[in-house]
């Protein structure tokens, strides 16, 4: 049996929260290089796609007609062999951030993303409507919901990486 949408997101979400959860505020805001994000900019990336991803599907349900995308791969957006460039939108910055900080903006966007959701009384409006992604063009709202995991899936193998660094 496959694990529904909402049980990716919410098993995504505890593997991140338990992999981060025994690290000092140090190694939190540590670099493994200038150019490399440290841990806390990975998990505000992650705060401002999800809040970026909610705000598409959004749009996507508010928008006056229906454009209906044929379903995309999205499986290699997980794969981290693959370089992608985040938009400027979702760059992190040069923050630094403690530990509570952290899960409070992950509950933050998960608790937005969620309540959407939940508002949704025609689930098939998902797969009928669309918003544009930046790589992959008009994307089904459904997909949009299924990126967010597959995305921080991604960055879960950036921050074991970027653990074996800076320790």
């Amino acid at each position: 049996m496959t694990k529904s949408v909402n049980d990716q997101l919410e098993e995504t979400r505890n593997q991140l929260l338990g992999i981060i959860n025994s690290l000092t505020s140090e190694e939190l805001n540590k670099k493994p290089a200038s150019d490399k994000w440290s841990i806390s900019q990975i998990c505000h990336h992650l705060y401002l796609v999800e809040r970026t991803f909610t705000q598409s599907i959004i749009y996507g349900l508010k928008k006056g007609i229906s454009r209906k995308a044929d379903p995309k791969p999205l499986q290699f957006a997980a794969d981290r062999s693959i370089k992608i460039d985040a938009p400027d939108i979702v760059l992190p910055g040069e923050v630094s951030l403690n530990m509570a900080q952290i899960f409070e903006e992950l509950d933050r966007s998960r608790e937005i993303l969620l309540e959407v959701l939940s508002r949704i009384e025609d689930k098939s409006l998902l797969t009928q409507r669309s918003a544009k992604h930046p790589l992959f063009g008009h994307l089904p709202l459904d997909q949009w919901v299924e990126l967010i995991y597959l995305h921080e899936q991604r960055h879960i193998e950036q921050i074991e990486e970027t653990i074996s660094y800076i320790r």
